[in-house]
């Protein structure tokens, strides 16, 4: 389990998240490394733009290891914030290379993303509410923004899942490709972006990433408090239960 960085030419950086034996489910250390990740290649001039995608097949990330440590202190907090570019401004593009399975914590990180290739497997979900969750990673802040209100409360609310091609229809995604073309067509835009003007793409990033964040800061307190509640709550305790028990959870 860990968080694959490499290099492809001199200014293009991949990320791979690489968990496949658990759909590229991310541990608190691994969302550690992704944040440290992050911080690294934001300051590093040599790159111009990142790729980010999952090892395999099989899922881009299913998003939190729920099956792990779920406490959440404000120092966790914080961290899984910066592992997921929540709320703070970050200077250069990413183009995600959804090959599989997107779900919770991975929509989320998806949403970091400025440019988004779907292979056509793919399915998107945001399954939180089903097991007494709250979406902590940035899904109830910038969903409605990024994709309009009755398609993100459609995905809050339900919980269900939407295909590849539905996903490309509500805006979710650019574009939706063979599974076997997803990497070579995030390869491609980054190399575009990348022969691009350095200075005048990662001022286009830095302008609107500092909006984005700005919202989300100004909401964090309120956003903790709310999920604070439901972690505190009967439903919690029966929803991760439910989850680990892999049986349908029942709410009073």
């Amino acid at each position: 389990m860990s968080i694959d960085v490499r290099t492809n030419g001199p200014n293009i950086s991949v990320i791979t998240i690489d968990n496949p034996a658990k759909a590229n489910a991310m541990s608190r250390a691994m969302l550690a490394e992704l944040a440290e990740i992050w911080a690294r290649l934001d300051a590093d001039p040599a790159c111009r733009a990142i790729v980010l995608t999952g090892a395999g097949d099989r899922a881009f990330t299913a998003g939190a290891d729920v099956s792990g440590d779920l406490s959440a202190s404000e120092e966790t907090a914080a961290m899984v914030n910066r592992a997921l570019l929540k709320n703070e401004p970050f200077s250069k593009p990413v183009i995600a290379a959804v090959n599989g399975a997107c779900l919770g914590g991975g929509i989320e990180l998806l949403l970091a993303a400025d440019i988004r290739y779907a292979a056509s497997h793919a399915t998107f979900g945001l399954p939180e509410v089903k097991w007494a969750i709250y979406p902590f990673g940035g899904a109830a802040a910038k969903l409605v923004h990024q994709i309009g209100y009755v398609q993100a409360m459609k995905l809050l609310l339900t919980a269900e899942n939407i295909d590849a091609d539905e996903a490309a229809r509500i805006g979710l995604v650019n574009e939706v490709v063979p599974a076997d073309e997803v990497m070579a067509r995030a390869m491609t835009t980054a190399e575009v972006i990348a022969a691009n003007s350095p200075k005048a793409v990662q001022a286009v990033k830095q302008f609107v990433s500092t909006g984005f964040a700005e919202q989300s800061q100004q909401r964090e307190p309120f956003e903790q408090a709310l999920g604070d509640a439901v972690r505190a709550s009967a439903d919690f305790s029966e929803g991760v239960t439910a989850f680990r028990q892999r049986r349908q959870p029942h709410y009073e």
